[in-house]
């Protein structure tokens, strides 16, 4: 290795003393300050030469007195950022934080200055020596600057211990800006988020319905918000609905759409993607995440128009793990498009253009999907089994991919033995189980199934799908309904309006007799997740109370959304209706 220059430091100091003028002219009639460099003599040379040298050697505390003593007498701010990184190079945080207040002292007006002493004493997790200095940060940036110096603030005290503390003390700091008009967002919104990290997630939505009372058209409120939304948190939506409202920036309604999206509002993003490609055409990733949620609702035309509009669009971005993961994902679905109308040929073409090796199960999980599809189950699994394993997650996902063929297939003798036997490896997997108890309901075993779910549920308290699974199970064998229905109720605790346990709920409230109610929950989960299970029941409810006509809709809608529901199939089938 190349040993770095001993006086590199210096050379740079020097210039710059060197090139400082030796006076400061003052406007006429004002006293000059004493803030201007002292010229470089040979004095002032050899001191820093010296001080130099004894940073770089064994002394590096007679190096910093040095060097912060010609700060002093120079009075010129590149010597005291020196002296500053002299401190912190020899860890002496107090050391750092006494010549940054020195050159505060010397240079009041000074935004640098003022700028290390706030970050050093964050740094030292002095938090209640901070809100001076952040005033004069505020006070001190220019008027255009200090919306984005209260946008940092969060950043700034984010590794601070007391996270309360810190809060309390911004808000304090913040108290003048929070009725300017033009500063008042920014400030609720960085005190919004001191109160997230200080778990105070109430008061960070207050904290951001407040910075927006400021100022509607503002981003910051919007963006907390929407990082606080989910369905236990109520009142943070609102928020975001109203920036949704006005002409908001797209990718905040991008990001809208994924919180809907992660709490299965499947619908209601589909509506705010389709705002995006018809306002913002030229937006790739919101035709990759519609065209991906049209193939899951069976919708395989309009799929593969947003999905090919994604790939024109794809070759003007820049090369990368995200451009390479969305074509990938664009790839997978469009093969998956090809494979539901069954031309395999295509349907393999499109998989052979995926060069991201990460989505390689991804891939070959198709290749066995269409191997399987065409009589040759074992070469599918073989296939699945030969994908390298980089690590435990790859090996999970083989073994998942391995499951799901077999069960497509309706080997589900296979499929409950592979998972008992990845469960005997890894116990503390409680999903295996509860994959297995799904499979075990296949095979008809319901006494096997409901020994599994309590297991998991024992294991995972906090586990809805368990809870939503055996509750459904009971009520759709009309068997201990009232167990099934508070089974169902508490799966609802942990996941609030999931439609599809909420068609549980509205199942088993018809098995009760409760048909008005049972029709009431059935439409909302319907309106909710258009989907053929809940078709199939909304429908069987319509039936019973004589809507016979508008069961017949429902159940066509389930049809074209997937013609290969069991649950449809055999109530059609149970009924004898023919739509």
């Amino acid at each position: 290795m190349k040993r770095p220059h001993l006086l590199a430091p210096l050379a740079l100091l020097l210039l710059a003393l060197a090139q400082a003028p030796h006076a400061q002219t003052a406007p006429e009639g004002v006293e000059a300050e004493s803030t201007a460099p002292t010229p470089l003599d040979a004095e002032l040379f050899y001191q820093l030469l010296i001080g130099e040298i004894d940073a770089r050697g064994a002394e590096p505390a007679a190096g910093y007195s040095l060097i912060l003593d010609a700060a002093r007498k120079t009075n010129d701010p590149a010597l005291y950022q020196r002296a500053v990184d002299i401190a912190f190079q020899s860890r002496s945080g107090d050391a750092a934080l006494q010549a940054a207040r020195a050159w505060k002292q010397a240079q009041p007006q000074s935004r640098e200055a003022n700028r290390y002493v706030l970050q050093i004493l964050v740094a030292l997790n002095r938090v209640a020596e901070t809100p001076e200095a952040l005033r004069n940060d505020i006070a001190l940036a220019s008027p255009g600057d200090r919306p984005a110096v209260l946008a940092g603030i969060p950043r700034l005290y984010s590794r601070v211990s007391d996270k309360k503390q810190a809060a309390v003390l911004i808000e304090q700091a913040l108290a003048n800006y929070l009725t300017v008009p033009e500063l008042g967002a920014p400030a609720w919104t960085a005190i919004g988020r001191m109160r997230l990290a200080a778990g105070d997630t109430t008061g960070a939505i207050e904290a951001a319905r407040r910075a927006q009372e400021t100022n509607p058209r503002a981003e910051g409120p919007a963006l907390l918000a929407l990082e606080i939304m989910d369905p236990k948190q109520p009142l943070a939506e609102p928020i975001v609905r109203r920036y949704i409202e006005g002409r908001p920036l797209t990718e905040i309604r991008m990001g809208y759409a994924r919180a809907l999206l992660d709490a299965q509002r499947y619908a209601e993003a589909v509506q705010q993607l389709q705002v995006i490609t018809s306002e913002r055409p030229q937006f790739p990733e919101a035709w990759l995440v519609l065209g991906t949620l049209q193939v899951q609702d069976n919708q395989l035309a309009p799929a593969e128009v947003s999905l090919k509009r994604y790939l024109e669009l794809a070759q003007d971005q820049p090369a990368g793990e995200e451009r390479s993961r969305g074509l990938a994902q664009a790839f997978l679905s469009l093969s998956q498009i090809a494979e539901k109308r069954k031309d395999y040929t295509m349907a393999g073409a499109w998989l052979d253009r995926i060069d991201n090796s990460q989505d390689l199960v991804a891939a070959q999980n198709r290749r066995a999907s269409l191997l399987a599809r065409q009589g040759k189950l074992e070469e599918a699994r073989k296939l699945l089994r030969a994908i390298p394993e980089r690590n435990p997650g790859d090996a999970r996902n083989k073994l998942v991919a391995e499951v799901q063929l077999l069960r497509d297939n309706k080997q589900h003798k296979a499929a409950y033995d592979l998972l008992a036997e990845a469960y005997r490896r890894d116990p503390k997997d409680s999903e295996l189980l509860y994959d297995q108890a799904m499979v075990a309901e296949k095979m008809g075993d319901n006494a096997d199934m409901e020994r599994l779910l309590r297991q998991v549920i024992a294991a995972k308290p906090d586990y809805h799908p368990a809870y939503n699974a055996l509750g459904y199970s009971l009520a759709d064998r009309n068997v201990r309904l009232p167990e099934a229905r508070q089974l169902i109720q508490k799966a609802l605790e942990y996941a609030p309006g999931d439609p599809f346990i909420s068609d549980s709920l509205g199942w088993v409230e018809f098995r009760m007799g409760n048909r008005a109610e049972a029709l009431r929950i059935l439409d909302t989960a319907y309106k909710a997740r258009p989907d053929a299970e809940i078709a199939a029941h909304l429908g069987e409810v319509l039936w019973a109370i004589g809507q016979r006509d508008r069961a017949h809709a429902i159940w066509k809608e389930g049809l074209l959304l997937n013609g290969e529901n069991e649950t449809l199939q055999e109530t059609l089938k149970r009924l004898r209706v023919k739509p």
